[in-house]
């Protein structure tokens, strides 16, 4: 077979798979990391102000935005895979062509979206349980966070285009960006200006704003991953996108959907209840950061190997990132239990808050093994034409791994729900891996090559025009 491949352009087939996981993740991790650090000293910041109303709102608000967050994810992956594949079958010219096209597809589906969530936001509220005091500082959060929505998917979508084309380092610049103007201007705003909970959603504007600028001028005159917008001709470059990101944002959507559930049960145990969770799952991210950037690094690397036809390469991927996740929770789970008691009172947890925190840092940690599992095959399923499998392990964890379970947990209290929660999470990311294995395993070089040559004939239906220097410029941003 002859692989059309391009050193400069599609850098995961050749070298160590392990040393491509552990570079894209771990530069992913960083970026994702900052984001999340910064997003838990807000917390942090916010707990100080000794109101556990304050806490809890945080934590209504951030299972709405986990819905928006989702579904940029799903587009980003959508993005990502089919760029790749295309740089990994040296096709640059339609990978350019397709990525700006989907980044003014991203724009439209956000802005809608924002749309629906203000209009919707009273009944959101009703279902996620929230009420009071608490009701009120979350409507206030969201109203000011989320019209700028697009901001953020925006900034996420050039990051992944910069990560598919093996540009980690400057992906990683564009997280960190934003994460350092919210470092710097949390504190100022929540008390500095005594804005309290206004001044960490003000914060929050300003650092999607930057965000995107960082992201937009690394995909347009750094990596050169833009062509010229043809609107034209948008909906013939976003249709195999769309055949990756619409079950891949049906996909991520179950994930948000089970902590809605989960929130919700949380809900009738009080505000402790709520900012308890709320502590452990901006605890979580910072954690398992190299975890969560798995997604993001293993799918460009197998993309470009399916390219390149090597699924000798796939295979030894896959493995890797699999000991790569048992490695790193073993590490967490050591961190977080020796660490538990600093995090209680750095928080100022009392009564059920520190408990939660107490389970979940000394036994409940372990199950993000599991987790791992599960991005790293969902991952997988992605980018080997197999989307429909994420969307079924996704949606099965949701309904049958997350509703029977919690049902049960609830009756013994706020514990009681985490702990069925986690239960349900490692039955099916324990059975994703090991379909997502037996694909993989079943994966013959002719696969390969049947999968690349169709999914490099989907773009090359679009005529594509590159017009001069403007035409080369593209930056993609993490896939978080």
């Amino acid at each position: 077979m002859n692989v059309r491949t391009n050193p400069a352009a599609a850098r995961f087939v050749t070298g160590s798979t392990m040393r491509h996981v552990i570079v894209m993740a771990g530069t992913g991790a960083i970026g994702l990391m900052a984001v999340f650090a910064v997003d838990l000293a807000n917390l942090f910041y916010v707990s100080m102000l000794g109101d556990t109303s304050v806490a809890a709102a945080v934590g209504f608000a951030g299972t709405v935005n986990f819905f928006h967050v989702a579904i940029s994810i799903g587009m980003t992956i959508g993005v990502s895979a089919t760029v790749a594949r295309l740089l990994g079958a040296g096709e640059r010219a339609k990978a350019r062509q397709v990525a700006t096209a989907s980044l003014a597809f991203i724009v439209l589906v956000t802005v809608v979206l924002t749309a629906i969530t203000l209009l919707l936001l009273e009944h959101i509220l009703d279902a996620l349980g929230a009420t009071g005091e608490t009701r009120e500082l979350t409507r206030l959060f969201l109203y000011i966070t989320a019209p700028t929505l697009p901001l953020l998917a925006i900034g996420m979508c050039t990051a992944a285009l910069m990560r598919s084309i093996g540009d980690a380092r400057r992906a990683m610049t564009v997280t960190l960006s934003a994460a350092i103007v919210t470092a710097i201007l949390d504190p100022i705003l929540i008390f500095g200006f005594h804005l309290g909970l206004t001044g960490a959603a003000i914060s929050n504007v300003i650092a999607r704003i930057v965000l995107t600028l960082v992201g937009l001028y690394g995909v347009s005159r750094v990596n050169h991953l833009i062509a010229r917008f043809q609107p034209q001709r948008t909906w013939d470059d976003v249709k195999p996108v769309l055949k990756i990101a619409l079950p891949a944002v049906l996909t991520n959507l179950a994930t948000p959907v089970a902590a809605a559930y989960v929130t919700h049960a949380m809900a009738r145990f009080g505000p402790a209840a709520i900012a308890g969770q709320a502590t452990i799952d901006r605890i979580t991210p910072v954690a398992f950061a190299l975890i969560y950037a798995l997604t993001g690094a293993v799918g460009p690397i197998v993309a470009q190997n399916l390219g390149a036809g090597r699924a000798d390469r796939i295979r030894e991927t896959i493995r890797n990132s699999l000991g790569f996740v048992l490695a790193t929770v073993a590490l967490a789970w050591i961190v977080l239990a020796l660490a538990q008691h600093g995090l209680i009172r750095a928080f100022s947890a009392r009564g059920v808050t520190a408990e939660i925190i107490s389970v979940f840092c000394s036994w409940l940690v372990a199950s993000y093994a599991f987790v791992g599992c599960l991005f790293v095959a969902n991952a997988t399923f992605n980018n080997l034409d197999r989307p429909l499998l994420s969307t079924l392990f996704n949606w099965g964890r949701t309904t049958l791994g997350t509703v029977p379970f919690v049902a049960v947990g609830i009756k013994y209290g706020p514990i009681g729900v985490l702990i069925g929660q986690a239960a349900g999470s490692a039955i099916f990311g324990l059975m994703a891996m090991v379909v997502a294995w037996i694909v993989v395993k079943r994966l013959p070089m002719g696969d390969c090559a049947r999968l690349a040559a169709r999914h490099a004939e989907e773009p090359a239906a679009v005529s594509v025009s590159v017009p001069g220097a403007a035409a080369g410029n593209t930056v993609a941003p993490e896939v978080q």
